[in-house]
C-alpha cells in the first residue's frame, strides 16, 4: 500500500543529500494524525508547499520511504541566529497497515532518530516574494492541508496581506487538522476566509450537511475566474481530480490550478 504522495507535473527542486534528523517534538493533531517536529542539522530552507523524503532502516537492511509535506512556514537560513539546527514540522496522517506511518505516528519517540531527505519541489509553492497581491484559493482534502497550512504560516509570518480564501474538506469534526492554529490565522481579520466541508458527519451549526465537496460550493466561497486567482488543490487522487475539474468548470484558467495528490484514495 502506497503512502508516498503521486507529484504530477511538479518541477522537482534537486533533492539534497540524505541526512540524520532527530525527533524533538511531537504531539496529536487527530485521532489518526501526529505532528513532527524534526531537528535537521544542515537544513537548507525552504518554500511553502515543499515536502521531505523519510526514510527508515531495519537492522536487516530492509528500507522503506516516504515523502511528507513541510507543515512549518517557509524559512530563508538553514541555521537559527543562536546557531542551533533547524526544525522542520511534518504532519503524519496514519494508514492503515502503512508500514512507514504506522511506526511515525504510533512508535517513533522523541530522541529518535530517521534518515531526511529534502526539501523537494519547486512548482506547488507560494511565496510572499513572489506571489503577493494575486488572490489565492486553497482547497484541501483530508491531510491535503499540510502543505496548504505552510502556506498560511508563511503569509502570517511575512506579514503578508494577499486574500486567502480556503475550503477545507474532510470527513468528519474530529478528522480535522490544526484546529487551533486556523482558528488563530481567522481571528487576524487580514483577508483570510476559512469554510469547511464535511463528507461524512456535519456538527451542528456547519454551513451546510455532509457531502462531498461540490461545483456550488467552489462557486460560493471560492474566487470569481474573472480575477485569475492563484489555486491550490492537494489531497487525494479523486478529490485532487474532481476539485480540478470543477474549477475549470467554473471558468478558471487550467494552468492556474496546481495541484498536488497523493495515495491510497478517500474522500
Amino acid at each position: 500500500m502506497t503512502e508516498a504522495p503521486v507529484r504530477l507535473g511538479a518541477r522537482y527542486a534537486t533533492p539534497s543529500r540524505w541526512q540524520v534528523a532527530t525527533l524533538v517534538d511531537a504531539w496529536e493533531e487527530s485521532p489518526s494524525a501526529r505532528t513532527l517536529v524534526l531537528e535537521v542539522p544542515a537544513w537548507p530552507g525552504h518554500l511553502a508547499g515543499q515536502h521531505v523524503d523519510l526514510r527508515l532502516t531495519a537492522p536487516d537492511g530492509y528500507t522503506a520511504e516516504r515523502s511528507y509535506s513541510i507543515g512549518s512556514a517557509a524559512t530563508r537560513a538553514s541555521v537559527p541566529h543562536d546557531g542551533s539546527p533547524a526544525r522542520v514540522e511534518v504532519t503524519v496522517q496514519r494508514v492503515p497497515g502503512g508500514e512507514v506511518s504506522t511506526y511515525l505516528t504510533d512508535v517513533f519517540a522523541v530522541g529518535d532518530a530517521i534518515e531526511l531527505r529534502g526539501p523537494v519541489g519547486g512548482w506547488f509553492v507560494w511565496s510572499p516574494e513572489h506571489d503577493a497581491g494575486t488572490p489565492v484559493l486553497l482547497a484541501a482534502g483530508g491531510s491535503g492541508l499540510v502543505p496548504l497550512m505552510a502556506m498560511l504560516r508563511t503569509r502570517r509570518d511575512a506579514g503578508d496581506r494577499t486574500p486567502f480564501r480556503l475550503v477545507y474538506s474532510v470527513r468528519r469534526p474530529e478528522d480535522r487538522l490544526y484546529v487551533a492554529d486556523l482558528d488563530r490565522l481567522a481571528a487576524a481579520h487580514d483577508g483570510l476566509d476559512t469554510q469547511v466541508v464535511f463528507t461524512r458527519s456535519a456538527p451542528l451549526g456547519a454551513m451546510r450537511g455532509p457531502g462531498r465537496l461540490e461545483r456550488r460550493d467552489l462557486a460560493a466561497w471560492g474566487w470569481p475566474a474573472e480575477i485569475e486567482p492563484a489555486c491550490f488543490v492537494c489531497g487525494p487522487t479523486g478529490f485532487v481530480e474532481a476539485v480540478a475539474r470543477q474549477l475549470v468548470s467554473l471558468g478558471h484558467d487550467p494552468a492556474r490550478v496546481k495541484t498536488e495528490r497523493f495515495g491510497p484514495a478517500g474522500d
